[in-house]
């Protein structure tokens, strides 16, 4: 015993010499031989360096090398700006902006004389019971903080300055007294566990939806008694017979649960215009009865509905279910034909038809997984789709009876408020809630293999998903969203978020130029 304890570490140095040693000869004659990569076959050692840096490459760009104002689809700085709201319920920053006001962009106007806090239309008679965290201590190496219980301010509009979907024209209209609410995500292209917080931290903060997106609905988006939009897609998943054709059977059964609220139709979505897409891995057990599909199959729904192709056929489907379900029904699209927009709203005006709000998804989009030349080029952004539906509309005097849901990265009160200065009534966001939920941006969505719980279907994996913990992270985001949108109004000088227009807003060039919206829409018309 003694002699093998006296060479136990010469022998435990060897082998640790020896074995990557012995790796590295391995590769170098496994790569010296392979007839795929030039790079190896020529230069074995520094062939596969290379390749190591290039897969590594994102995270080190993510977190050591990029500026905080860099990056896509959200800077790091933005990134951070959503965790601060949900973990912390803090926006607050401490020596100036870090935005580089030498680039253009969208800037509100602030009034000489703003209004008070007492000025402000705003609800906050029940408070918002939560969690939030408390930094005790925070050094170079480590961080001390703790979670404590809080009461905070909801932020919600009054009860006459709701935003009122189907007001006048179903049995139910959908009255929402947050600006603010979650676009569409599935079950299945989110895991239970995410989906279970989101549900549940949008029921904490009251006066919000929650989309299903076109997967149809859960239990785990029954989960916390949030208000429910449900989305119907192409693929009608949730409302379809086994054979794949629409049930009204299942749109009635639908339509009567309490928490379902609206029901919205997806034409396109700024990330995935051709369609839905989902692997057979995320199609679980659970998944395939919910949509009624094979599990373990990877579907992909297409890119429109197969029975309706034009705008009266859709308008006639849309009024029925508004009819049959007597809840508001809405559409959502991704803005490019301009002259269908046009020939839409005609049609809106001369038969009294029509979605009872539309929800206009930008071209940046991108909680779906597609291809790169859709999610890079196809359908207009978000700052520029919005102006031009609101303008079709009040050409056509029928804006008054159609409300207009925004989405595309609208992830900070800011440019929530730009949004709804330029005709937005209503906010939806999709991948701030999934960086409030646990999202690193490690863009694997379309893999199952989300490293933090969030985009997968893994058991395994969702363990490091705590409901319990992150459903509060949601509520402050939502709640923190919403202070900061009354923020920006009563800087504007308005005292709610509800009266934002375009006067409220500019735009910036490169050369320090203004220009306010209304020149920016006849420019476009030119």
């Amino acid at each position: 015993m003694g002699k093998i304890t006296k060479y136990l570490p010469s022998a435990i140095m060897t082998s640790s010499v020896a074995a990557p040693l012995a790796y590295m000869a391995y590769m170098y004659q496994k790569d010296d031989r392979q007839k795929q990569h030039a790079i190896l076959r020529n230069f074995p050692l520094l062939g596969r360096v290379r390749y190591i840096s290039e897969h590594v490459g994102p995270e080190l760009r993510q977190y050591l090398f990029a500026e905080d104002n860099e990056g896509e689809p959200f800077s790091r700085l933005e990134f951070q700006n959503v965790v601060k709201a949900g973990k912390y319920n803090e926006r607050l920053l401490g020596f100036g902006s870090d935005r580089d006001f030498k680039e253009e962009g969208y800037f509100i106007r602030n009034s000489v004389f703003p209004k008070l806090a007492t000025e402000m239309r705003i609800d906050n008679t029940h408070k918002t019971n939560t969690y939030k965290y408390i930094v005790d201590n925070e050094g170079l190496f480590s961080r001390k903080e703790h979670r404590e219980e809080a009461q905070t301010d909801p932020y919600l509009l009054r009860d006459e300055d709701a935003i009122v979907l189907g007001e006048g024209r179903c049995r139910q209209p959908f009255h929402v007294k947050g600006q603010v609410g979650m676009s569409g995500m599935s079950y299945g292209a989110l895991g239970e566990r995410a989906i279970t917080a989101l549900s549940r931290g949008l029921a904490i903060a009251g006066g919000t939806w929650m989309n299903t997106g076109e997967g149809g609905i859960s239990d785990h988006h029954l989960a916390g008694n949030a208000d429910l939009m449900m989305q119907i897609g192409p693929g009608l998943f949730g409302v379809r017979t086994p054979g794949g054709e629409f049930s009204w059977d299942a749109f009635r059964e639908k339509a009567e649960m309490e928490q379902v609220k609206a029901f919205e139709i997806k034409l396109a979505q700024g990330a995935k215009t051709r369609g839905g897409h989902l692997e057979g891995n995320k199609v679980t057990e659970e998944i395939a009865r919910i949509r009624l599909i094979e599990p373990g199959k990877t579907v992909n729904s297409p890119n429109r509905f197969v029975e309706y192709d034009s705008f009266p056929k859709l308008f006639d489907f849309i009024e029925e279910l508004r009819e049959v379900g007597g809840k508001p029904v809405g559409m959502k699209i991704v803005v490019g034909d301009i002259e269908s927009l046009e020939e839409m709203a005609q049609i809106m005006k001369e038969s009294g038809k029509g979605p009872d709000f539309i929800t206009i998804d930008g071209g940046e989009g991108g909680t779906g997984a597609t291809y790169q030349e859709l999610a890079d080029s196809v359908g207009l952004p978000i700052m520029t789709a919005l102006p031009i539906v609101d303008e079709v509309l009040r050409a056509y005097d029928i804006r008054d009876r159609v409300k207009l849901i925004a989405s595309g990265k609208l992830i900070t009160p800011d440019k929530a408020a730009i949004a709804l200065a330029m005709g937005a009534d209503l906010i939806n966001i999709a991948r701030g809630f999934m960086i409030s939920v646990g999202c690193i941006m490690a863009e694997v969505c379309h893999t199952n293999t989300c490293p933090v719980g969030v985009a997968t279907t893994d058991d395994k994996l969702q363990e490091g998903l705590i409901v319990d913990e992150k459903l509060y992270r949601v509520t402050n985001y939502v709640t923190s969203m919403r202070a900061g949108l009354f923020n920006v109004a009563a800087a504007a000088g308005i005292d709610s978020p509800t009266k934002l227009e375009r006067k409220h807003i500019v735009y910036k060039d490169g050369q320090g130029r203004l220009s306010s919206v209304e020149s920016m829409m006849e420019k476009l018309q030119k």
